[in-house]
């Protein structure tokens, strides 16, 4: 493994949006660290994408854990240069129906995860470095689709908080932006797109017909991660088949 190749943490990496993101950076040339709380399935996805990945088991919404990861990715692969925070969990209990531990759990993942993620990532990279989130059009649209009020209200503190994070590390040259999918073919929605009445509700307000691939939305990190994206910064781009057209 070459110095020069550039290194990337893709969070959730170990199975949808985040599997997809790690072959995407793979065939770009990144050597990448793959976290996941699913260790196995992360090595799996390392060992698929080719030489130079690794597997780290990492529970993103707890502190030290994170901590520990990036001090692991500085020692074994000796820069960063790009991350990716794919890890994530959906709800769709009624919003009446939302207990506060459901609440905590999914914003402890979505946004404590993500912001832990940025912050420990930022330690060490260099200028020229770029941070991708994950949000959703449930944080645009306000759910609808099926995350509700826990997912919805945590996907929005993503588009937030990464705009404060765009803003916090221009200083030391590090560029944050987010994408925001909308219906997407992963482990996370099978069951909702499976059902045909819901699965013909969602493709109904989506302009091309479809939900999408997990490759599709990897394809828009794997840009926004690319020096191609050298002047955006604090943006978000929706990838959402043409469903909230901003």
């Amino acid at each position: 493994m070459s110095a020069a190749e550039p290194v990337a943490v893709v969070t959730g990496a170990g199975s949808g949006i985040g599997a997809a993101t790690v072959r995407a950076l793979g065939r770009n040339g990144y050597r990448v660290a793959c976290f996941d709380l699913n260790e196995a399935n992360a090595a799996r996805v390392a060992a698929e994408a080719g030489d130079g990945h690794r597997a780290y088991r990492v529970n993103v919404g707890d502190e030290a854990d994170v901590i520990a990861a990036f001090e692991a990715v500085a020692a074994d692969f000796g820069r960063l240069d790009a991350l990716a925070t794919c890890a994530g969990v959906v709800d769709t209990t009624p919003f009446m129906e939302v207990s506060v531990e459901t609440f905590r759990r999914v914003h402890d993942i979505n946004v404590i995860g993500t912001f832990l993620s940025i912050r420990e990532a930022a330690r060490t990279m260099p200028r020229g470095s770029r941070i991708c989130t994950i949000a959703s059009v449930a944080g645009i649209r306000g759910g609808g689709l099926s995350g509700t009020a826990a997912y919805a209200a945590s996907k929005g503190a993503v588009l937030a908080l990464t705009k404060n994070a765009a803003r916090a590390l221009a200083d030391r040259g590090i560029s944050v932006n987010t994408v925001a999918p909308g219906s997407t073919r992963t482990p996370m929605i099978d069951r909702t797109i499976q059902d045909p009445v819901q699965r013909g509700r969602i493709e109904g307000l989506i302009a091309q017909g479809r939900v999408g691939e997990p490759e599709e939305i990897a394809e828009a990190i794997a840009w926004l991660l690319s020096p191609r994206a050298s002047y955006i910064n604090g943006s978000t781009l929706v990838a959402d088949g043409g469903m909230v057209m901003l």
